[in-house]
């Protein structure tokens, strides 16, 4: 039928609708349009025969599991030789980068049109030792059941070695057209802020790693009663700042005390430290954290995210924090722990020497010569020598407004619609912080775990470490979109 009898046939029917309508109809059915094409060419320009990709997907997890590549030594070589060769094999060009030849890295890359700067996914292939008499199962045996795969470095971060490998197996084999290229980075020597991995690669290597944006560890997500309650990634993390305090006294003999004991001075410094809360600082991570974890919490939880961003309610809600919430409270300040306590070599002996071990977690932005003077003045002993022994990487928090993290939350609502993602300060330390401090946006990732499996503590450095199998194929898809839509020629 030609346009003009089309047109002669409702022409008299849209003549009696009012043109505000018609129009309006035009706009909708142009914006459903719109979102379909936008939707097809996202996620259906290249399929993926998901049901074969999980079968291989396990293969590669359960053969790096059983690898024993704790740290120390590592000997992560042999993680880093079999992803070369399963890389190479489908053509996809990898090389080994190491400082010691038993402690290896990997880096492939696969090629885009290089209008866009490139995208780095990383992992680490070591894993934090075992005491295998704690374990129910072997370790490194890499064993299904109850719906888990069990062993260390399941969760940390064979997890996300393993999602690294797939997405570049599968871009691959999509033959996808990128316009930044893809990048996978295995790096050794992790848990242990070891010479030999990233600072190695970032050293000598840069160029071959040198990207705008990364995915590396330090997010995840939280199932509660069946539904997925939030996804986490990790935008920031606290600068870790570890300290000895050593205190000099004079010694004697345990039945004559003096004034000046060396265990007395540590004990008082270290109480003192204990009882100090420094003060409370919001970043944009952490109030858009807070924010969005309020909209997604009962009432009484919410009213206490949301008094945390008001001033004059702040401070009950910090104390709640610090007795009840302990994450939440380090997420919000500069924390002091101390870890080691040494002083004395027999019972009836008071020692000349007396040191104690800070575990400092301080927030991004905390000024650490100031800081030091407040907390030479917390002490308040100058007999007390503070010397710093260890300090990771310090950098600003990766943006909120770039095209990765909004593909990022894209992807969440595409996998968990019922869920929220939260932008998140990690607590603890990763290798990101190196990258951030070089200008790399920078996000941790994670698969989701049971609320109950986080409460039982069965999480990274655990025994019984495991992984959901659901989860870790789900995290594949995650890695997966994310990627191919921030990459992939539109």
């Amino acid at each position: 039928m030609s346009r003009s009898r089309v047109m002669q046939k409702i022409e008299p029917e849209m003549n009696r609708v009012p043109h505000f309508l018609y129009f309006f109809a035009l706009a909708c059915l142009s914006l459903f349009f719109l979102l379909w094409v936008s939707i097809v060419e996202a996620q259906d320009r290249y399929p993926v025969p998901w049901e074969k990709v999980e079968k291989e997907t396990l293969e590669h997890f359960q053969a790096l599991v059983r690898m024993d590549t704790s740290n120390p030594p590592g000997n992560e070589t042999q993680a880093a030789e079999y992803m070369k060769g399963v890389l190479e094999r489908e053509g996809i060009p990898a090389k080994l980068l190491a400082l010691d030849p038993n402690r290896a890295n990997l880096v492939a890359r696969i090629r885009g049109n290089g209008s866009q700067k490139p995208i780095l996914v990383m992992g680490h292939t070591d894993v934090v030792g075992v005491q295998k008499e704690k374990w129910s199962v072997d370790p490194f045996a890499a064993v299904r059941k109850e719906g888990y795969i069990w062993g260390r470095g399941t969760l940390d971060d064979k997890d996300n070695v393993t999602a690294g490998l797939m997405l570049m197996l599968l871009l691959k084999r999509q033959g996808v057209k990128l316009d930044r290229d893809v990048i996978f980075l295995c790096e050794a020597g992790e848990e242990g802020y070891n010479k030999e991995g990233l600072r190695h690669v970032m050293d000598k290597h840069w160029e071959e790693i040198n990207a705008e944006f990364a995915l590396a560890e330090g997010g995840g997500g939280t199932i509660k009663d069946g539904k997925v309650e939030f996804v986490d990634v990790a935008t920031t993390e606290k600068y870790r700042w570890r300290v000895q305090l050593l205190a000099k006294g004079r010694a004697g003999h345990g039945s004559q005390p003096t004034p000046d004991s060396a265990i007395v001075k540590i004990a008082n410094a270290v109480a003192k430290i204990g009882a100090w809360m420094p003060e409370m600082k919001l970043s944009e991570t952490t109030q858009t954290y807070f924010e969005r974890l309020a909209e997604i919490s009962p009432p009484e939880a919410a009213a206490r995210y949301r008094a945390i961003l008001d001033p004059a309610k702040r401070a009950e809600v910090e104390r709640y924090f610090a007795q009840n919430e302990p994450q939440h409270n380090s997420m919000i300040r500069t924390t002091l722990a101390p870890t080691v306590l040494k002083a004395g070599f027999r019972d009836n002996v008071i020692p000349s020497e007396a040191e104690a071990t800070i575990d400092i977690r301080a927030l991004p932005e905390e000024d650490m010569v100031q800081f030091r003077k407040r907390l030479e003045e917390v002490i308040g002993d100058p007999s007390i020598e503070i010397k710093p022994t260890l300090g990771r990487d310090k950098a600003p928090a990766s943006k909120l407004n770039t095209e990765m993290w909004a593909e990022l939350e894209k992807t969440q609502k595409r996998l968990y619609p019922e869920a929220s993602l939260l932008p998140m300060m990690l607590t603890g330390a990763s290798d990101l912080s190196a990258l951030r401090s070089k200008g790399v946006q920078s996000y941790g990732i994670g698969p989701l775990m049971l609320e109950k499996d986080i409460k039982e503590g069965v999480g990274a450095h655990a025994d019984n470490e495991r992984i959901l199998e659901k989860s870790l194929h789900d995290f594949v898809r995650f890695v997966w979109y994310s990627v191919l839509e921030v990459a992939a020629s539109k």
